[in-house]
């Protein structure tokens, strides 16, 4: 029998935590290594003052039995069954989100909804050949009048790319509902089959959705959680990583490893680095980073949606949420706020701009929409996140594959997490994610290699 593997784990975000609190409970020995002063990733509740918000719209959903399983045991009673639905705000209105065809036949009115339904016919009839693309799944999935008034746009604004060169990956399993089928169930049951096909329902924290990472942070144990170390080299000989080392000074030795880095890091600081044509893969690895403003308001609610979607490319953010719909004790009584996400690119104006020139640019924009007045808003400030999204470009995914070909040369190393595999994944993906890693490794039957020793 081969004796237990020493994990060390490089990234202490959802995928890392959820490698070491699996690693902890089949009693595997690990090491947690993040880079910041804090553990949780871009999955984090922040305050200020007595609210409360998180680092994005999260959402836990009962996607995986046994990781809803694992959740619940980690929060109890903390993790609370939400009913808050998500909209489209188009030209005035608000129409749901996933659409829904009953909504759209009264707020597109007949005429432009009998054109849509027979683009969308037509769409779905057509020999024309697939290209692949994110805009032609769009427009087969919902016709040309429907995917250019809502989802293309939104589409270029949260990736920063045209949809014709996106993967249809990008969509995240959530276009649905554009039926005949569900508008018959609409049309026949009205509000029960309106609220079963709405994505409404979900879990979520009752002190934010930071908890879970609070949660698998503290089943880790302090002392099995390194802050403040970033990872500046990855040492290796002979298919095998040796050592890491740590803000570029201490050189720790390792067993196996999980990496939830991101993957064009996790490349660019292998010794000896990979060959020039696997870094050139590399750099075709994009990431969007986000920027959230956050208002404080003087009013109990500003609507209840869980989200509310910007498609209108003169509008400059993407989504808006209301924490408080999410959990009451996210904001004082009598008041509330909103969390704005605005996607930018490395170096961009936007990400480059100054936080008032932010705050000005989004508060103007709400006020003349008409969902909040000036005179509302308490105070206000600005949150930055690096490596929010993985932007999944047509071909990415030979790319990828061609990376972890090369990846797979490494016998003791494996990859996790939405960063660290380079997909667009959830968080319940990262608690299963951890769940196949350390499965994989009590299913390895023997190995002759020396444990080094850890201090």
């Amino acid at each position: 029998m081969r004796e237990s593997p020493y994990i060390t784990i490089l990234g202490g975000g959802p995928a890392g935590l959820a490698t070491g609190y699996f690693a902890k409970k089949y009693n595997l020995s690990y090491r947690i290594y993040e880079a910041s002063q804090r553990t949780g990733g871009n999955a984090i509740t922040l305050k200020h003052g007595d609210f409360r918000f998180d680092s994005g719209a999260h959402r836990f959903h009962d996607k995986d039995p046994e990781v809803t399983e694992e959740i619940m045991h980690l929060l109890g009673d903390e993790l609370q069954k939400i009913e808050a639905p998500s909209q489209i705000y188009y030209e005035g209105n608000f129409i749901d989100f996933p659409l829904s065809p009953m909504d759209l036949l009264i707020k597109l009115g007949i005429p432009t909804f009998a054109k849509a339904g027979l683009e969308l016919i037509a769409a779905r009839l057509s020999k024309h050949q697939n290209n692949g693309s994110f805009e032609n799944f769009a427009v087969r999935t919902y016709g040309s009048t429907i995917a250019n008034r809502f989802l293309l746009n939104y589409t270029e604004k949260l990736w920063g790319f045209p949809s014709s060169t996106l993967s249809p990956l990008i969509s995240g399993r959530r276009l649905k509902g554009l039926d005949l089928a569900t508008f018959l169930r609409e049309a026949f049951l009205g509000k029960r089959a309106k609220t079963a096909h709405l994505d409404g329902g979900f879990y979520y924290p009752k002190w934010g959705y930071g908890s879970i990472a609070e949660r698998l942070a503290q089943a880790c144990g302090a002392e099995n959680i390194h802050t403040e170390a970033r990872i500046t080299r990855i040492m290796h000989r002979q298919g095998k990583i040796e050592a890491i080392e740590i803000n570029a000074g201490e050189r720790v030795p390792v067993d196996e490893v999980v990496s939830t880095l991101p993957l064009p890091i996790l490349l660019r600081i292998l010794d000896p680095e990979p060959e020039a044509s696997i870094l050139d893969l590399a750099k075709n690895l994009i990431f969007r980073n986000l920027i959230l403003v956050v208002l404080f308001i003087d009013k109990e609610r500003v609507s209840n949606n869980a989200s509310i979607y910007f498609p209108d490319s003169q509008i400059p953010f993407t989504r808006i949420y209301e924490p408080k719909n999410r959990s009451a004790v996210m904001a004082p009584v009598g008041k509330t706020s909103l969390c704005i996400e605005v996607p930018c690119s490395p170096g961009d104006e936007l990400w480059n701009g100054s936080d008032d020139a932010l705050k000005s640019m989004v508060r103007t924009h709400l006020v003349a929409l008409g969902i909040i007045r000036e005179e509302e808003i308490i105070e206000d400030l600005v949150y930055r996140m690096r490596h929010a999204y993985p932007v999944l470009k047509l071909g990415v995914e030979e790319k990828i594959h061609s990376i972890y070909d090369y990846l797979e040369g490494f016998k003791n190393l494996k990859l996790s997490g939405r960063s660290g595999k380079f997909l667009y994944t959830h968080v319940h993906d990262m608690l299963r994610f951890g769940m196949d890693v350390v499965q994989e490794y009590l299913a390895v039957g023997e190995t002759s290699d020396p444990i080094p020793d850890h201090r």
